[in-house]
């Protein structure tokens, strides 16, 4: 049968929220507003309207949105040639190939953003496809971008596994009728990741891969 492994990248496969947060933090600061880091971290991961409107209110003036949006993206790109992944990013997606589940990424990336993290995880052999921000209407925890990833692989969502490091993977997962799996490696408490839906929960990508064979992944998709 076949298996599709979706992965969230940011925060799961590479070591870049925190990245995001100070370029969050200086857009924000840029257009005359003062957000305390920590709740831009746990915003990490939807859209960015989805994000700015998070953080800022429904009373915001939506008329700053596009250019905190767009200082956000110039000021992140100044980390493009040096993203790094987390060690056991690359072998991880390997492995899943290798025991034939269809690898997808899932990400609220898209564009020279997704491919200066593709380049970071170093395993495009092993990917099948991408359901990017380019490619869906809603971001996470929309449920959007996990069926697209599904459909991308060729699977049906019980025959899905989504790793995810936010709460709004996991609700997008749960929503999707995907299982869940979380990793830790993106700062988000163990217990918010469980009650968003998490299923089963690692350290980080390489505590996941040497526990591989008891995952929800198990000896493969068939």
């Amino acid at each position: 049968m076949t298996g599709a492994a979706i992965f969230d990248v940011d925060g799961t496969l590479t070591d870049t929220n925190h990245l995001h947060v100070v370029s969050w933090w200086e857009a924000f600061r840029q257009a005359g507003h003062t957000v305390p880091m920590p709740d831009i971290h746990r915003a990490v991961g939807l859209g960015s309207g989805d994000l700015i409107e998070r953080l800022l209110g429904f009373d915001r003036d939506p008329e700053q949105d596009a250019a905190i949006s767009s200082a956000h993206t110039v000021l992140y790109a100044t980390y493009f040639d040096r993203l790094p992944a987390f060690a056991g990013a690359g072998d991880l997606l390997r492995a899943l190939a290798g025991r034939g589940w269809r690898v997808v990424l899932a990400t609220s990336a898209g564009g020279a953003e997704l491919a200066a993290l593709r380049r970071a995880v170093d395993a495009d052999e092993a990917i099948l496809a991408t359901a990017s921000a380019d490619d869906v209407d809603r971001g996470k925890p929309s449920p959007e971008p996990v069926e697209l990833a599904c459909r991308l692989a060729g699977a049906s969502a019980e025959r899905a596994v989504f790793v995810g490091d936010t709460v709004w993977d996991m609700e997008a997962a749960g929503r999707a009728g995907a299982t869940a799996v979380a990793l830790l490696s993106g700062g988000i408490p163990r217990t918010d990741l469980e009650r968003a839906g998490a299923e089963a929960v690692y350290g980080d990508v390489a505590d996941l891969l040497d526990r591989l064979d008891d995952s929800p992944f198990g000896p493969g998709p068939g």
